[in-house]
């Protein structure tokens, strides 16, 4: 009898050391979960560097643009172009708070990088203003190819930072670059559009008027 209860003892031993090592295991997994959700345990992964490097980029990208876009607006021929430019300025500067927004939520201070990208493609704009002329279909044409450079750079940053934001468990976050990048496809669509209505065709009228000369 003495013997029986010796493992007895033995085997509530063994089995309250497995149950307790599987209560810390489960509570460790949950803490794990837990900051998963709120993103607060990305701070040293390579993919949260990335994440936050490219908000520094689009956001530097985005404030150059709400200085670009009055000029192009002002160089426009047609009213429907104008106005176009002048609602997504409106929507740019919406852009900006909102990544804003986005570096609050993932507790960093909002920060612009220049981005490379950006720049050669304002410069590029300005260079299709500078080389057609005031007044003319063309330059509407050219000004809307321009832009829709930018938006088509635009929908792939802010289609990877959804996707980045997603990965990290930034929830919010990633709803509100959603957002914008609904906004950018609706814009390049809108741009389409105008271009397409009539600006393409009194464009090639003009090409053929200057062949004619």
């Amino acid at each position: 009898m003495p013997t029986t209860n010796t493992r007895s003892s033995a085997r509530t031993r063994r089995t309250r050391s497995t149950n307790g090592s599987a209560s810390v295991a489960s509570k460790t997994a949950t803490k794990k979960t837990s900051k998963t959700e709120n993103g607060s345990d990305h701070g040293h992964s390579q993919l949260e560097k990335l994440f936050t490097d490219s908000l520094k980029d689009i956001y530097w990208a985005e404030k150059q643009l709400t200085k670009a876009l009055p000029k192009m607006q002002k160089k426009a021929t047609t009213d429907e172009l104008k106005s176009a430019i002048e609602e997504h300025l409106a929507q740019t500067e919406e852009h900006v708070s909102r990544l804003e927004q986005v570096f609050e939520i993932c507790g960093k201070k909002a920060q612009a990088k220049k981005c490379d990208a950006m720049e050669g493609l304002i410069e590029e704009g300005n260079s299709v203003v500078e080389e057609t002329e005031d007044g003319s279909m063309t330059r509407d044409a050219g000004i809307i190819m321009a832009a829709q450079k930018v938006e088509h750079y635009e929908i792939a940053t802010y289609g990877c930072l959804v996707t980045f934001a997603k990965t990290l468990g930034l929830d919010e976050a990633a709803g509100l670059l959603a957002q914008t990048l609904e906004e950018e496809k609706e814009a390049d669509e809108k741009l389409t559009q105008i271009a397409e209505a009539s600006i393409n065709q009194s464009a090639e009228h003009e090409e053929e008027e200057e062949s004619e000369k």
